[in-house]
């Protein structure tokens, strides 16, 4: 299969065939990282600029060892050292950037479909690095390739997911992802929590954790996201982590091999306890590892893939 995208904006325009070919494609990747001398020419005289609005410390990290593994020229710009602060609209921004003639800019913004909008006026690449509360297509994507790695297959797997809802975008990649890939998709957190017509994405909904991770094969638990909160929508902490925290009691009712995930940071002793974010089942810092071998993968694709390799 040859697939040379443009953009990665989300996972939910992507097909199966699409979603497993960059899986391989960061399998192969892999094998770089583990290298005394980690780096290929494959990107070698490319430009990607890394534009962040908000604050991210695996993504925007990951991308730029990606890129820098390929052999990339990276330049990182975050939203306080961008002429935003001073007025200039987003894309006013964009175009003085692409003006400069990068290949790809990597983007993470506040608003959601603020990466579509980019992608419909500029010449050059976009990659959206979590855009809002609407999707965090590379996020997905090492999820996936995390799973993978673990059970083989994951087509027939029920994961859980659990936590705040309604203000992840990692939860809607996850789920177009893991439905398309053939996973039973079960969604757990306070009512408050979770969005109106969750159903119609294709999963479960429980309002209660234990009936969500039981029998489980993999647990993949979500951080309060308080910076995006109006409004308190929890009594407090420690009651959100009596009712919705994974400890070593409740993971017991998954299976015996289940793996727990999270997409970080994570806040121990509220939606995950140390002794489970530090137990054996956790696979979290293989999640890291994985996404930059997935975000060398999408530079790859949107850079030509196959077609560099015969400059």
């Amino acid at each position: 299969m040859f697939f040379n995208p443009k953009h990665i904006l989300g996972i939910k325009n992507l097909t199966v065939e699409e979603i497993n070919f960059i899986l391989d494609t960061a399998e192969s990747f892999k094998e770089v990282n583990t290298r005394q001398i980690k780096k290929v020419p494959t990107l070698r005289g490319k430009t990607i600029v890394n534009l962040f609005f908000e604050a991210s410390t695996r993504t925007r990290t990951s991308f730029e060892i990606a890129g820098k593994r390929l052999s990339a020229d990276m330049v990182n710009i975050s939203a306080s050292s961008s002429s935003v602060v001073k007025g200039e609209t987003l894309e006013d921004t964009a175009h003085n950037i692409e003006a400069m003639h990068p290949d790809i800019i990597v983007m993470r913004h506040s608003a959601s479909g603020a990466c579509d909008y980019l992608a419909e006026r500029l010449k050059c690449s976009v990659i959206n690095a979590g855009d809002g509360t609407h999707e965090h297509p590379s996020q997905a994507l090492l999820d996936a390739l995390t799973i993978r790695q673990h059970k083989g297959e994951i087509k027939g797997l029920t994961v859980a997911i659990a936590g705040d809802v309604t203000h992840s975008r990692v939860v809607r990649s996850n789920i177009y992802c893991l439905n398309k890939l053939g996973a039973k998709v079960k969604i757990a957190g306070p009512r408050t929590m979770l969005p109106p017509g969750l159903e119609k994405l294709g999963c479960e909904v429980h309002h209660n954790l234990k009936a969500a991770i039981t029998d489980a094969d993999c647990i993949m638990m979500l951080r309060i996201q308080r910076e995006r909160q109006g409004k308190t929508l929890i009594p407090s902490l420690r009651e959100y982590s009596r009712f919705f925290g994974l400890n070593d009691s409740n993971l017991q009712l998954a299976k015996e091999d289940a793996i727990v995930m999270h997409p970080g940071p994570i806040n121990r002793g509220v939606e995950i306890s140390s002794s489970v974010a530090d137990g054996k089942q956790n696979v979290i810092l293989e999640q890291v590892e994985n996404g930059v071998a997935v975000r060398m993968a999408l530079l790859y694709l949107v850079s030509g893939g196959e077609k560099l390799q015969d400059n």
